[in-house]
């Protein structure tokens, strides 16, 4: 099947990239959303987002006249619900924004035309809840339109490149939507693309994320022993990866972003009496900014866990807001949470995220540089390993800074270094006495 015209529904972190990536190879495409501020900063020229490289292809798309954007969308040959879900307090699937993506498509849908849903879902919601929605058109999935599910697989801060290179599973309501999803990407994939149902594409986008959701939950649990045993969790890691057939991943603060941190709950209301690792895997992530105050509060009473610890007033330098290095994506990060748990205990915690120098966070003061959070910190907590952080001189923050207590919550330095220059330094996973 050919092409002429798409139309994405959602200019987010995947809609944006894709759409471009479509009108850079000669499509025709509607970009659309409903967000106000993004669709005014596109239209003057400007992303929403930080991902590299994505500024210049959008810009290419948009002069080549191939990306236009647009709060409404219209007749297309293809259509992809690329639109946020998120969960509620509940840890329930929140699918607003699909329900109502695929109500917009419902009065231009077209015999022949397809309709692919990309955003991660719980099983069968592309069976049991878009295809009913989109039947209200009088077209029936599977006879009058193509049908699929196919899950992006991408890492921010490499999404361009992934979009292209990595596989692509698309998973079809019958084998005919499959193929016709299998031509739509086949305009820019170069990577594998494997053909299966829908409820099984559903399922691999939360597999892959809850195995690894897993694998940290463990390796937050080393983290903990090890603290309480007192030996250093990130040298047993290297040792233990040496064995051919390990690879424990990192420790940190938490764990977030869009995929993660929610898409394991999907897993867990569909089925809560199948899934009681999952669910453990997601409480002890859960926890683990609740761990990492902790541990600021112990540095904060010179190592000691001996009372209470005296947030109120201390003065904390907060650095990284993202949910993980050199990206700006704030979604579900621990980060956040730790600096507001901290700023709930009475300490005065100032932030910096030199991807989200204006973050306007409810409950978070943020500084647009970092100097200005530098200057009246008695400690600093790094809860990022964004690059600019870790290429910083222990010499040259300690004169900008009358803090001498560090607390490193992801090895993102090296501690014998800022142990010369004066500083106290507590690291996550690391065992110490006072």
């Amino acid at each position: 099947m050919e092409f002429s015209k798409i139309c994405v529904l959602g200019l987010g972190y995947i809609g944006l990239p894709t759409a471009s990536t479509f009108a850079t190879h000669g499509v025709k495409v509607l970009g659309v959303d409903v967000a106000d501020h993004v669709l005014e900063t596109l239209r003057n020229g400007e992303i929403h987002i930080h991902e590299p490289g994505l500024r210049s292809v959008v810009q290419d798309a948009i002069d080549s006249g191939n990306l236009t954007i647009s709060e409404q969308p219209d007749h297309a040959d293809a259509f992809m619900i690329c639109v946020p879900t998120p969960f509620t307090d509940e840890k329930k699937a929140d699918m607003r924004y699909v329900v109502s993506a695929a109500e917009s498509i419902v009065p231009h849908l077209q015999k022949g035309n397809l309709v692919v849903l990309e955003s991660t879902s719980p099983p069968r919601t592309t069976v049991d809840l878009v295809a009913p929605i989109l039947e209200k058109s009088g077209l029936k999935a599977g006879a009058d339109f193509f049908l699929v599910y196919s899950p992006e697989r991408v890492l921010p801060g490499q999404i361009l490149r992934e979009l292209i290179e990595n596989a692509r599973v698309i998973g079809g309501v019958d084998q005919a939507s499959a193929q016709v999803g299998h031509d739509l990407y086949s305009i820019f994939v170069k990577g594998e693309i494997i053909l299966t149902d829908a409820t099984t594409a559903e399922m691999v986008k939360l597999m892959e994320n809850t195995s690894r959701d897993i694998d940290i939950a463990v390796a937050n649990e080393f983290a903990r022993l090890a603290d309480r045993v007192g030996i250093d969790i990130w040298e047993a890691i290297r040792l233990a990866n040496l064995h051919p057939r390990i690879d424990i991943l990192r420790p940190g603060p938490g764990v977030g972003g869009h995929c993660l941190g929610v898409d394991p709950w999907f897993l867990v209301e569909a089925a809560p009496d199948l899934t009681p690792l999952i669910r453990t895997a997601r409480e002890v992530n859960d926890a683990q900014p609740g761990f990492v105050v902790d541990l600021v509060g112990r540095a904060l009473n010179d190592g000691r866990d001996d009372g209470e610890t005296a947030f109120k007033g201390r003065k904390i330098a907060a650095l990284g807001l993202a949910y993980k290095a050199d990206v700006d994506d704030l979604r579900e990060s621990p980060a956040i949470e730790i600096c507001r748990r901290l700023s709930s205990l009475g300490a005065d915690v100032r932030a910096h995220d030199p991807y989200k120098p204006n973050p306007n966070l409810e409950g978070l003061v943020s500084e647009t540089a970092l100097d200005d959070v530098l200057a009246s910190a008695e400690l600093l907590l790094l809860l990022v390993p964004h690059a600019q952080f870790k290429a910083l001189s222990p010499e040259q923050v300690a004169d900008k800074t009358p803090a001498r207590i560090i607390v490193d919550a992801v090895d993102g330095w090296d501690a014998s270094l800022w142990k010369a220059a004066g500083f106290r330094v507590y690291r996550l996973g690391v065992g110490f006495r006072p």
